[in-house]
C-alpha cells in the first residue's frame, strides 16, 4: 500500500513539475524541476537563461545558447540561497538529467530522482545510480 501511495505522489509532483516547466521560455524543450522534502516543495526551476539576461534560448540556427540553465540547476542553485536543505530531499524533474546536472543534484543531497522523459544520454542517471540515488521513471498519461 505505502509504495501505492507513494507512485501516486510521484505522479501529482510530476504532473505539477509539466506545468511549471510551462514557464520556460525554450521552444526546443520545455523543463520543469520540483524538489521536495518532507512532501513541501522547497525549491523549484525550468530551464532558461540567467537572471538579467534576454529570456530568448536558443541562437539564429535553433541551437540551445550555451548560458542557458537546465531545470534542476536552477531548482538548486534556487534552494542553495534559501534556508532550506535538499539534503536527503527527492527532485521531480520532466527530463531525466543530463551528466552536468547530475553532478549538482549528488552535491546537493538529493537521495531521488524521478522523471517522466528520457533526456538523449542516459549518462545522468547511471551517474546518479553510481552514486546510489535512486532514480525513477514514471510514464504520465495524457489524463492522470
Amino acid at each position: 500500500m505505502e509504495t501505492e501511495k507513494q507512485r501516486l505522489l510521484d505522479m501529482r509532483y510530476l504532473r505539477m513539475a509539466m506545468i511549471w516547466a510551462e514557464n520556460s521560455y525554450c521552444k526546443r524543450r520545455k523543463v520543469g524541476a520540483l524538489i521536495i522534502k518532507d512532501k513541501m516543495i522547497i525549491s523549484d526551476g525550468y530551464n532558461g537563461t540567467p537572471v538579467g539576461f534576454e529570456n530568448i534560448c536558443e541562437d539564429e540556427n535553433n541551437l540551445t545558447k550555451p548560458y542557458v540553465l537546465h531545470a534542476e540547476a536552477n531548482a538548486i542553485t534556487k534552494v542553495a540561497c534559501s534556508h532550506n536543505s535538499s539534503m536527503g530531499a527527492t527532485m521531480y524533474a520532466t527530463t531525466s538529467p543530463c551528466i552536468e546536472c547530475a553532478k549538482l543534484i549528488i552535491q546537493a543531497g538529493i537521495r531521488r530522482v524521478v522523471y517522466c522523459d528520457r533526456y538523449h544520454n542516459m549518462d545522468g542517471c547511471d551517474l546518479l545510480e553510481r552514486a546510489g540515488i535512486e532514480t525513477v521513471f514514471i510514464t504520465l498519461e495524457v489524463n492522470e
